[in-house]
């Protein structure tokens, strides 16, 4: 995962605000009028945050629209215009877009609302969420996009706030999201970069077990990180904890939850991949094949990818090698039209298979080209490398 270091210390630093001092902040007395708090409002957007998920994201704003003008000087429904901008970009985090710009002006409106209550009530916990939370999406905007110096500015703005925040689940299981994070990472990092432990002295140690613990309760209790919790849920199940089918059921879940997310949609194709669930692993990604060439929301070259390297494989498995090549050529065709992607396992499997694929038929000339690719970005330790010398010493034999 690129820049997964430099990502998640990012994370900790985000969420790691006041951890020095966390205790329970006295409520404000006006606190029946937090939005968090309102129980009918969160019943009357149900739909409206079920939409944003499911990628409706124009039902889901005539709604955010309605809350902007019933309560035009919070920052709940800038937040929320924020998020779904956010969801409108995660199926290609990478791919420049206006809707970047849009993102920054909904949060940095965000963050003018909020510091306008919070200016007023400096122990108003609900304030000091929203600003923790919009400074974070920020510095995790600008971390996706490897502005390192903004990333880490906007982690410095956000944790003046998580220092109310933090500690104070009693509040709304809200506030608990960050607690769980920093109980996570605050250890895994510590275990998966030994260079950041200097800089981690300064940050106390967290809870790896409790961290888990904490998101599942997110997931379950809370109402506008339920759906956040269970995305970090499923990727660390699947890519760090290694507890692969109980990625798989998460991805199940909120694929049949929200059936056309696109981001959801792929995750639940890799993990049936991933298990050797090839049946339906091959259906999910003729699909998004399908929703591709139709145009539907959210679906995308990195889409396409994932979803052709599997029929691929699984074609190449079944010894229908023609079909197998036509994939792997569009795995690459997806790719080629990325920026700066060529370093994709993905994309190198692909092209060696297709090299083995030509050797076989005698395009000698086309292999060798691959085999260079393949060289030119892979290490010579690397499996694939070798693999490739090997097929390139096997053109040699037959030439």
């Amino acid at each position: 995962m690129k820049n997964l270091a430099l990502r998640s210390f990012l994370i900790l630093c985000l969420l790691s605000g006041g951890v020095s001092r966390a205790s329970t902040v006295q409520q404000s007395s006006d606190s029946t009028q937090y939005l968090l708090l309102n129980m009918a409002l969160q019943l009357q957007i149900t739909d409206a945050v079920d939409n944003m998920y499911n990628f409706k994201f124009h039902k889901a704003e005539v709604e955010f629209n309605w809350m902007k003008y019933n309560y035009p000087d919070h920052p709940l429904p800038y937040f929320l215009f924020g998020i779904s901008t956010w969801w409108q970009m995660m199926p290609n985090l990478d791919k420049e877009s206006p809707l970047g710009d849009e993102f920054l002006a909904y949060m940095d409106t965000t963050i003018t609302k909020a510091e306008a209550i919070y200016d007023a009530d400096e122990s108003n916990i609900e304030a000091a969420f929203f600003l923790a939370g919009a400074h974070g999406f920020v510095g995790r905007y600008h971390s996706e996009k490897k502005n390192w110096m903004r990333a880490a500015s906007a982690g410095k703005n956000a944790l003046k706030y998580l220092e109310i925040t933090q500690g104070n689940k009693s509040f709304s299981p809200e506030i608990l999201f960050g607690d769980a994070l920093f109980n996570y990472y605050s250890i895994w990092i510590r275990e998966t970069y030994p260079m950041l432990r200097p800089v981690l002295l300064f940050f106390p140690k967290g809870d790896k077990e409790l961290g888990l613990k904490q998101l599942n309760e997110v997931a379950k209790s809370a109402f506008y990180t339920r759906i956040e919790a269970t995305y970090f849920l499923m990727r660390i199940k699947a890519f760090e904890t290694n507890e692969t089918f109980d990625a798989l059921r998460l991805g199940e879940y909120v694929h049949q939850k929200y059936p056309d997310n696109a981001y959801f949609h792929r995750f639940y194709a890799r993990m049936l991949y991933t298990v050797g669930q090839y049946d339906k692993a091959a259906a999910e990604s003729t699909e998004i094949l399908n929703r591709i060439e139709q145009g539907q929301t959210g679906y995308e070259e990195i889409s396409g990818r994932y979803a052709s390297f599997y029929l691929g494989h699984l074609n190449k498995m079944k010894k229908h090698d023609d079909v197998a090549a036509t994939h792997f050529q569009n795995v690459i065709n997806f790719t080629e039209s990325l920026v700066d992607e060529e370093d994709s396992g993905y994309y190198l499997y692909s092209q060696y298979y297709l090299a083995e694929y030509e050797v076989e038929s005698g395009q000698y000339e086309s292999a060798m080209d691959r085999i260079d690719i393949i060289r030119d970005n892979t290490k010579r330790r690397e499996s694939l490398n070798e693999k490739a010398r090997d097929l390139k010493k096997e053109i040699k034999k037959r030439t």
